[in-house]
């Protein structure tokens, strides 16, 4: 077949010269790549960066041009008269589909699983409509070739819905073992059949055309022999994927690359005969091959992992499949259809292509060099200027593809300008026979006529570009690598300059896992130059080493950082930065001899430590902290108990964030705190989060707005189940357990890294108020930094009172020296509280909040107070000046009911619920007159430091 031919098909014959403009089908990619970038830009604030990069190129950009694009080959193959309304049912198609992707890029990050069924929805209705229209105009067509190319597009049409339905569950939550098991089957019905299959059914004519060179002879003939085949292959990657036959799977996807491959040899000829020389082809056949490069490694990803390996490292995977594949597949591809498409002849072709193929060779060499470079393990640094140069190399397409299209009209109305300017008699300006399709110029004097197939634009793929991008990319790792060592290697301290260097290196390689490093002390003499690579092979926890005035970055799970102590002259001792770590054992001891220097444990400034170490690893506390009552409190926590739920199952969203807090009047401290996303019922009751009211909540069903000072509290009945969604937003590694469950510890309660996430499900069997709270070391530190939070489980039969509150008790420890505002907030001192000394004892996460705000009342009322000792070292002694007890309900079961005990006994009272650290319950009592009633921890020395309040009772 000749390339003429093959052009001629790959433009719509209805428009020879012009395309009409239509916004929503030519604007939509730039939104989406735009908003892409912004998020890349901004990942660090934006819930779900990663996802919503990933979903921003592939959901919105690409799955856009295919819509358009597979109608559009559509038409120039098949030939068919247009229906009517054609062009308006596809316009609105492309309308439902912009607004289906929009709820999903909403609905996701902000777990509202409701938004995402209904975008998911809407998005396969599109889908499935866009098949049918296709087949419709399939049976309209007389025989053509190609016609196995609309086969192609109905098969992806097919998969798409398959794939949305994986994903919309995905967002519902679910286990480990479901989660890793959909989320493969996701992304492989996504890439391989709706991304894959178009691919394959385009390239057959496109490639060829794309290289402007004769088409292979078998191509046509072997996409017809592996259609079935290949859609067979991704019918069994998905459904072994769901069932868990990892190694089914994994060979049902070499099947299918095998597949891929057997059939992609007949885009060799093409290749040979004209090799790539602009960026479309170059850029498109770059795709490919990390399409076979991703293809492989998901395969390896899936044999050799569990399912927590899998969900944590999988999303690792996006960089090879969003920009290696799909995004240099679709700049490629429309770098060739937009400047042909756009019509008005070879020099409107030209004009816009110019722009399209700027700095080919050097964004192609950026792009792909950056890629390979990240699949090594380099050191952090390079990693963030490898990732912001391909990013750099991706977003210079849209200024282009905007420059290309104003050159195109530029030069269109230049030619019209010439035809209206040119003198009778003369020959006008050819036009172009089909849009796009380059015409054969005549030959000028003194030159011979083109050869047919010779491109009209020049060559712009080049050695001087390729060179520039291999020196871009040289430079990014030696800045890298450079700025790596400036942060964590300031000046060497004085003393170790007046070493004489012996000339020797000590390269040590330590590696950081599970609270320990190893080696965790190491030799060198005096004089030695002594160079440390830290490895972070733990499997979650984030970790640093800070020694003799230098600090690593934080390093994530896999990450490196190399410490260039220079000449060393005198022992030091190092340590873990990280709350807790250093006292869970994280320490790293470097021993000189030969120089009379210190060996004690000095400190990162060389100042020294905080202070001499006990035998379990833990400092002596320092002087406490001490707040002044009569400052004003910038804010406080509202105590009002949340209602009882209606239905039985609840669903939400905990994110562990950081923030700072005023814990006491006039201290701050800088928190850990969960913050609770708006509760979905799943019978729809309370499905927006709303009290009796109608007002709005922040958090679980009703709970008060702890806003940093502690987590969200939570309700629900005997038999409710509760599924939490657990988003570990910061910057260290954190868990959680809720003491109302019972599962196995090893699954829900693990410890997640920065960015990951878990799904937590129980159902509440017993009542009372539980405690849920962080589980990673140092649990004390965790805790005291506001890592906790109470789950009220209703006893059976609970009675209504007139008023409910809830008191959580903890302990603070302060940082000495810090505080004193928000600008000087620091976080929990580790040592003190694993020493258990508080400098406050809280309600609600804040000291004296209830002396300035107390808690209201009326007299003759029976008030309900829910209480848990959240710790994390000491108990609580809860009592109320000036009223007693009549119902009290500890660790699950009543003590007092109205007076009566277990043995009948009338009239009891009690005066103080004591708990232990972790437990909870409550008390009942009526106010017999107005007045202000005091209500205290009865350990007074905890109420003096906070754990005090009033409550305010009137007439």
């Amino acid at each position: 077949m000749s390339t003429a031919s093959i052009m001629a098909a790959m433009v719509p014959t209805q428009h020879p010269t012009r395309r009409r403009r239509n916004p929503l089908r030519d604007y939509t990619v730039v939104l989406w790549l735009t908003a892409a970038a912004v998020v890349a830009l901004v990942h660090r604030w934006v819930p779900s960066a990663t996802w919503l990069m990933v979903h921003l190129v592939v959901l919105g950009a690409l799955s856009h041009s295919i819509l358009v694009w597979s109608r559009h080959f559509a038409n120039a193959l098949l030939k068919t008269r247009p229906l009517p309304n054609q062009d308006r049912h596809q316009s609105l198609r492309l309308l439902l589909f912009l607004l289906g992707s929009a709820a999903v890029f909403v609905a996701v990050p902000a777990a509202l699983w409701p938004l995402a069924v209904a975008g998911g929805t809407v998005l396969a209705a599109v889908v499935v409509w866009h098949g049918v229209s296709l087949f419709r105009q399939l049976r309209r067509a007389l025989p053509l070739r190609f016609r196995i190319t609309i086969h192609y597009y109905l098969a992806a049409a097919a998969w798409l819905p398959v794939g949305v339905t994986f994903g919309v569950l995905l967002a519902r939550g679910l286990s480990e073992q479901w989660h890793a098991r959909l989320l493969v089957a996701h992304t492989l019905t996504m890439i391989l059949g709706w991304v894959g299959m178009t691919l394959v059914g385009t390239l057959i004519t496109f490639w060829p055309t794309v290289l402007r060179a004769r088409m292979d002879d078998r191509a046509e003939r072997a996409a017809r022999q592996v259609f079935l085949p290949l859609n067979l292959a991704v019918l069994a990657v998905v459904g072994a994927a769901v069932a868990g036959w990892t190694t089914t799977a994994v060979l049902a996807l070499a099947v299918h690359l095998a597949l891929v491959l057997w059939w992609g040899r007949t885009l060799i000829a093409p290749f040979r005969a004209r090799p790539p020389q602009e960026f479309a082809p170059a850029s498109i056949g770059a795709a490919m091959i990390w399409f076979v490069l991703a293809t492989g490694l998901t395969g390896v990803l899936v044999l050799t992992s569990d399912s927590g390996s899998i969900v944590r490292d999988y999303p690792g995977l996006a960089a090879y499949w969003v920009g290696g594949f799909m995004l240099q597949l679709l700049t490629g591809a429309l770098s060739y259809l937009l400047p042909s498409v756009l019509g008005g002849g070879p020099r409107v072709v030209r004009a816009a292509g110019q722009w399209f193929d700027r700095w080919a060779s050097l964004r192609l060499t950026v792009i792909n060099g950056a890629l390979l470079l990240w699949m090594l393990p380099t050191p952090t640094w390079v990693r963030v200027g490898l990732s912001a140069a391909a990013m750099l190399a991706f977003l210079v397409f849209i200024p282009l593809m905007i420059g290309g299209i104003r050159a195109a009209v530029a030069e269109r109305r230049a030619m019209a300008a010439e035809r209206a300017g040119t003198a009778p008699g003369a020959p006008a300006v050819p036009a172009a026979t089909v849009s796009g399709a380059p015409a054969v110029p005549a030959a000028a004097p003194g030159n011979p006529a083109p050869r047919l197939g010779v491109p009209l634009i020049p060559k712009t793929l080049t050695a001087t570009g390729v060179l520039a991008g291999l020196t871009a990319l040289a430079l990014i790792v030696a800045v890298g690598v450079a700025v790596g060592q400036s942060l964590a290697a300031p000046a060497r301290p004085a003393a170790s300059t007046a070493v004489v260097p012996t000339g020797r290196t000590l390269e040590v390689a330590v590696e950081a896992a599970d609270m320990r490093f190893t080696p965790s002390v190491v030799e060198a003499q005096a004089g030695d130059r002594v160079v440390l690579t830290v490895h972070n092979t733990d499997a979650s926890a984030v970790h640093d080493l800070s020694i003799a005035g230098q600090t690593t970055p934080r390093l994530s799970p896999g990450q490196s950082a190399v410490l260039d102590l220079g000449v060393v002259g005198e022992s030091a001792e190092g340590w873990c930065t990280i709350v807790g770590h250093h006292q869970q054992g994280m320490v790293f001891s470097l021993h000189v001899t030969g120089q009379e220097g210190t060996t004690a444990a000095d400190g990162a400034d060389g100042q020294g430590g905080h202070g001499e170490h006990s035998a379990a690893g833990v400092q002596a506390a320092p002087g406490r902290t001490v707040f002044d009552p009569t400052v004003a409190l910038t804010r406080s926590v509202d105590a009002t108990a949340p209602p009882t739920p209606q239905g039985v199952d609840h669903r939400f969203t905990l994110r562990a964030s950081e923030m700072d807090v005023e814990v006491a009047p006039g201290v701050w401290q800088k928190r850990w705190p969960y913050s609770g996303g708006a509760p979905e019922n799943a019978d729809g009751q309370n499905a927006e989060g709303r009290n009796d009211d109608g007002a709005a909540q922040d958090g679980p069903p009703g709970s008060p707005d702890p806003a940093g000072a502690m987590g969200p509290t939570i309700r629900g009945k005997v038999g409710d189940t509760f599924e939490v969604t657990f988003v570990n937003d910061s910057a260290m590694e954190h868990s959680i357990d809720f003491h109302a469950s019972e599962v196995a510890p090893n699954t829900v309660m693990r410890t997640i890294a920065p960015g990951e996430q878990l799904v937590y499900r129980f159902t509440a069997r017993r009542a009372g108020i539980w405690m849920y709270h962080c589980g990673a070391a140092p649990m004390t530190s965790h805790i005291s930094a506001g890592m906790f939070g109470a789950v009220m489980i209703d006893p059976p039969g609970l009675e209504p009172v007139d008023r409910e509150y809830v008191i959580v008790q903890s302990e603070v420890y302060v940082q000495p020296g810090t505080g004193a505002s928000q600008e000087e907030a620091a976080e929990v001192d580790a040592a003190r509280a694993a020493a258990g000394d508080p400098d406050m004892v809280v309600f609600n996460g804040i000291a004296d909040q209830y002396r300035q705000h107390p808690l209201q009342a009326v007299a003759g009322e029976r008030v309900r107070f829910w209480v848990l000792a959240a710790g994390p070292n000491h108990g609580s002694n809860f009592h109320i000046v000036g009223t007693q007890f009549d119902t009290v309900y500890a660790e699950g079961a009543y003590q007092l009911k109205d007076g009566r005990d277990a043995f009948g006994t009338a009239s009891g009272g009690s005066q103080v619920l004591g708990l232990a650290a972790a437990q909870g319950g409550f008390v009942e009592t009526v106010f017999p007159e107005a007045g202000r009633y005091p209500m205290v921890d009865h350990s007074m020395m905890q109420a003096e430091r906070g754990a005090r309040g009033l409550v305010e009772v009137t007439d």
